[in-house]
């Protein structure tokens, strides 16, 4: 089984490291598509073997559990590998058209792919010291691609961005090292046995206390999340994209990952918290989003709302929920990032991304138009769109457990989203330009306006697949979840089986 976990997270290094070393000509960049599209296959490998065969588990040098390092893929791990791969060819696919020759030069291609490496890495890891270093690899190249180009409004969000990140790595180190004097490894595997057998059951809550808010600033849930909307609209729109779908969802992979097979015995102090999370989180981001006037800055706000649902699902902890939390990340992934590159679309067609500066996109773009629908629908969640069945999952879960308040909050900020997406909708599409032109596709050359558009359209074919056809996402989702609550066969295919 190694290699089907470690080939994944290899191919973005390699490719990483031919692309720098190809950096500047044409060949760089296609070589950065081609990383990705192997990167594709081989998810979809490991995805077949995760689904043929339940969890499977990799010793890296031969050293055993718990004293090696681990790769790990069940259901929730194959499914983020895959949807990172997706969202990786989109973004490569797109910066062909979008990165300029000097980002090309500084590296754009080789950071890029060190990111996806250090996103994928996090995803399958089997113990938290290699969580550590995979923050750290995304952290690295995230500030790299943040700061490319060096305009003052990049230093100054990727010093915010920088800071705070630094800070919950401080956090995520202290907890590591109190939870392994305390037990005496950082399998997660392990972990499970030892946290639950521990004798002190109120420090291991403090420490899991310590680990929420690491991961919560990953995340960028309430009060921490502040970093994200001053440091997304920066950089290229590529950089946003797969920043918009990938980057918090690692910290909430993390808070789902640990609080369902570690921190689990003390789940009314810790996820009664997670709740108050999830919905404080939902509203500061949607009532940010709806004070914005530039696309970009309206669609990081809504990357904070958003979080709050996959939060929900894991507060609430019941089946459902946690099936809805595992729906509503793949989703999200998609549809986030797709809507920062029809961004990047309107502000090459348009001129901007400043709502008051653009116009008319709907009467001389409809394409671009519809493009924009299909993702600003899901994100509201109208039916029958993906973000239509994600909500519904978590809605009812929380009806089922009588959590009135919690989802009267989660329609709320969905009618509040709706009123964003409309006025994105009606301010850079329906008004007319305020200069008085008519951007259009066509004023793109051929060949760029292929490499913007192939990628948007795939992924938004991606979200009306997930709408109208649910029913086997949601059963996958199910199964993540009945994996993610009763981990025993996490356990054994880490551990072996003690028996």
């Amino acid at each position: 089984m190694s290699w089907l976990l470690a080939t994944p997270l290899a191919l973005p290094f390699l490719t990483g490291v031919v692309a720098f070393l190809l950096r500047g000509r044409p060949a760089g960049r296609w070589i950065s598509v081609a990383g990705n599209v192997a990167l594709l296959a081989a998810a979809g490998l490991l995805m077949a073997r995760v689904l043929q065969s339940g969890v499977i588990a990799g010793q890296m040098g031969g050293w055993p559990a718990p004293f090696g390092i681990t790769l790990v893929a069940d259901y929730l791990s194959a499914v983020m590998v895959v949807i990172t791969a997706i969202t990786a060819l989109a973004v490569a696919v797109y910066a062909l058209s979008d990165i300029g020759a000097r980002a090309e030069k500084l590296g754009y291609h080789a950071l890029f792919n060190f990111l996806i490496g250090g996103v994928t890495g996090a995803f399958l890891t089997g113990d938290l010291f290699n969580l550590y270093v995979w923050f750290e690899v995304m952290l690295i190249s995230s500030f790299g691609l943040l700061v490319l180009g060096g305009r003052r409004e990049q230093i100054d969000g990727g010093v915010k961005y920088v800071t705070l990140n630094l800070i919950s790595t401080i956090l995520f180190l202290s907890g590591i090292g109190l939870l392994y004097g305390m037990t005496g490894t950082l399998n997660m595997a392990d972990l499970a046995g030892r946290v639950a057998a521990h004798e002190n059951q109120g420090l291991i809550t403090v420490v899991a206390m310590l680990f929420m808010i690491a991961f919560g600033v990953k995340a960028a849930v309430f009060p921490l999340f502040f970093w994200l909307p001053a440091s997304y609209h920066t950089p290229a729109f590529s950089v946003s994209a797969v920043f918009a779908g990938l980057l918090t969802k690692v910290g909430v992979y993390a808070l789902i990952r640990l609080f369902t097979l570690v921190f689990t015995g003390d789940t009314g102090f810790t996820h009664h918290i997670l709740l108050w999370v999830a919905g404080l989180t939902m509203v500061t981001g949607v009532l940010g989003a709806a004070a914005q006037t530039d696309i970009r800055k309206i669609l990081s706000f809504h990357i904070v709302s958003q979080i709050g649902y996959m939060i929900m699902g894991l507060a609430l902890y019941t089946p459902f929920a946690v099936a809805g939390a595992v729906f509503y990340l793949v989703h999200h992934i998609i549809v986030k990032a797709n809507l920062f590159l029809i961004a990047g679309v309107a502000d090459r067609v348009a001129g901007s991304t400043a709502l008051a500066r653009i116009g008319g996109l709907y009467k001389s773009a409809p394409l671009l138009a519809v493009l924009f629908l299909i993702p600003a629908f899901s994100l509201a969640g109208f039916p029958p769109l993906s973000g239509f069945w994600a909500k519904y999952v978590l809605v009812a879960a929380a009806l089922e457990v009588q959590g009135w308040i919690i989802a009267a909050v989660a329609l709320l900020v969905g009618l509040l989203t709706i009123y964003s997406m409309t006025k994105i909708w009606a301010e850079a599409f329906w008004k007319a330009h305020p200069d008085g032109r008519d951007p259009t596709l066509a004023q793109l050359d051929p060949g760029v306006r292929r490499r913007l558009l192939l990628p948007v359209g795939a992924l938004a074919a991606l979200t009306l697949v997930i709408g109208f056809y649910p029913e086997p996402f949601v059963t996958f989702a199910k199964d993540a979840a009945a994996q993610l609550l009763d981990p025993t066969a996490y356990v054994v295919a880490v551990l072996g089986d003690p028996s």
